[in-house]
């Protein structure tokens, strides 16, 4: 089946998914915000599109909803299902600047109704060339079964979307409590530690220590990062914890048991401190030069 054979006369075009342009270029357009735009139809210039296929694909484009000034849109269309699970999404990828815009890799993520990610994969948009000015061009995003995490394509409702938190780079999450307590100098350190730590998975969650604290009473207080890589927000109700030092020699292993839960937001990382009583802890003889904390099964 070719790529043609993908769009049909019972396609309807669903949710619009429009976000400013400053969002994925870093720049703004001035334009007047009052009025909205109607993209036109574009074909890619490789096309040879059948003429049976481009009334198919003007009647699509007509139903597009214009957008205001200076917005790139992804439109969906329809999902075909194939054989191994993967997914066909069918959309229109849009352009309302009064310029031409060529984009790179970009994440995406399929929305579910109810506003649940149901899948996530990473596009090359070279591959969609060269969008002409107040343009909309369709396309089909090919998403691997193991980029999706559900069993069935979503209802009506759903949309396709540019995962802006996966474009804005990993960042450093504190919470209040914390931001009451460091200094502009002190947030910043730590904003570089994160920067410099090995870059994570998709699905990743890490724990990686950066503080240690004998106290004269055998306390042990330990300070955390607590790495996110997913583009959803990850809750920790309890933490099984051990601290290793240099010599791989056990010192403290706990039992955090966290209420309210802990909440690290998506592609963030958020520092924690956790104190081990003295009877949890054994640091007779302990090298603490270097040390790690890790999760442990209880």
């Amino acid at each position: 089946m070719g790529l043609f054979d993908l769009f049909k006369k019972t396609d309807k075009v669903g949710k619009d998914s429009a976000i400013d342009s400053a969002n994925l270029l870093g720049n703004a357009e001035e334009s007047d915000k009052g009025e909205k735009v109607k993209t036109k139809l574009s074909y890619h210039p490789e096309w040879n599109v059948p003429q049976e296929q481009k009334y198919i694909f003007n009647f699509l484009a007509n139903e597009l909803e214009p957008l205001s000034p200076n917005q790139l849109s992804l439109a969906a269309i329809d999902i075909d299902v194939n054989r191994d699970g993967s997914w066909d999404v069918k959309a229109f990828f849009r352009n309302s600047l009064p310029n031409t815009v060529e984009l790179g890799e970009m994440p995406l993520l399929i929305i579910d109704k109810d506003g649940r990610q149901v899948a996530s994969q990473t596009f090359d948009f070279k591959e969609i060339g060269t969008l002409p000015p107040e343009s909309a061009r369709p396309w089909v995003f090919h998403f691997d079964r193991k980029s999706i995490r559900v069993n069935e394509k979503p209802e009506e409702g759903w949309k396709i979307a540019f995962n802006l938190i996966a474009l804005r780079g990993h960042q450093l999450e504190l919470d209040d409590s914390w931001k009451k307590q460091l200094s502009q100098e002190q947030i910043e350190l730590l904003e570089k530690a994160v920067k410099e730590l090995p870059k994570l998975s998709n699905t990743e969650v890490n724990f990686t220590g950066f503080q240690l604290k004998l106290h004269e009473n055998n306390n042990l207080v330990v300070s955390m990062f607590i790495r996110n890589g997913n583009d959803r927000a990850i809750n920790i109700e309890q933490l099984p914890l051990e601290i290793v030092d240099a010599n791989g020699k056990q010192v403290a292993k706990g039992y955090f048991k966290l209420d309210p839960a802990l909440t690290v937001q998506p592609n963030s990382t958020k520092p924690w401190t956790f104190i081990f009583p003295a009877e949890k802890v054994n640091s007779e003889g302990a090298d603490l030069s270097r040390w790690s904390a890790r999760v442990i099964n209880k």
